[in-house]
């Protein structure tokens, strides 16, 4: 296979993203999409890009919280399965409808998410999130994470953890449930648009495998507030651009 030009921009855009996923837990699908959204590539093939970057990263993390014991499996099962319905569903809907009619309704999402991870950088914890509502969330989350490419950590970890959820088994629960979630969507992606651009899928696998041991000591070391401030100011700057340069156009 024959890389193109802009592959060392996927694997940096993939070392970026997993730095960020490293601190935070949470956000490579979401900045991966963001940044893959400037280049002008339909909303279906960032998505399914990431989407398959991300069977590895999600694989590695998630059978890492397995070991650790950080899985509730009443939580993984209450997310997991309502996840891949909505996720194969939000797969089909992306390919389904027309790159330009889809593409604004995805930076929009995207804005509205980079103002969800503001919003928990500077509040504090509510009253717990109702358990009855989690299937809910879970769906919702799997529909929108295939649609914009990202999403299914800054959706489900932060309402559960702004819901006064516990730390350690909400991030490792959430996790454990994205493999299984991002499994599903990358077989409808694989379904419908086949196996193209390899090179960015290869990319953003390579850059994340790179970024992944210094992730591990940026976790420890960069105080996550500021970490959420600077991912929600570039997710919803890059979003409001590009809802503005569609506006202009």
């Amino acid at each position: 296979m024959e890389l193109s030009n802009e592959f060392y921009v996927f694997v940096a855009v993939g070392l970026l993203a997993q730095l960020v996923d490293g601190a935070l837990g949470m956000a490579f699908g979401l900045l991966s999409s963001s940044i893959l959204a400037t280049t002008g590539l339909p909303p279906a093939v960032v998505s399914a890009s990431v989407h398959a970057a991300e069977m590895v990263t999600t694989g590695v993390s998630g059978a890492s919280h397995l070991v650790m014991h950080n899985v509730d499996r009443k939580l993984f099962l209450r997310l997991a399965i309502p996840g891949v319905v909505g996720g194969v569903l939000g797969a089909y809907v992306l390919t389904s409808l027309p790159g330009e009619l889809v593409r604004p309704l995805v930076s929009l999402y995207l804005l509205g998410l980079g103002g969800l991870i503001l919003w928990r950088a500077i509040r504090q914890r509510s009253r717990q999130f109702p358990s009855e509502r989690v299937p809910a969330l879970g769906f919702f989350s799997g529909v929108l994470d295939a649609i914009g490419g990202g999403g299914w950590g800054p959706l489900a970890t932060s309402t559960l953890l702004a819901g006064g959820g516990e730390v350690r088994h909400t991030i490792g629960s959430v996790n454990a449930a994205e493999f299984v979630v991002t499994v599903a969507i990358s077989i409808s992606f694989l379904g419908t648009i086949g196996t193209e651009h390899l090179d960015i899928v290869l990319g953003l696998m390579l850059g994340g495998v790179l970024a992944s041991p210094l992730a591990a000591l940026l976790v420890k070391r960069a105080p996550e507030r500021w970490v959420l401030v600077a991912v929600g100011v570039l997710v919803s700057g890059i979003s409001a651009w590009q809802l503005a340069r569609w506006w202009l156009v």
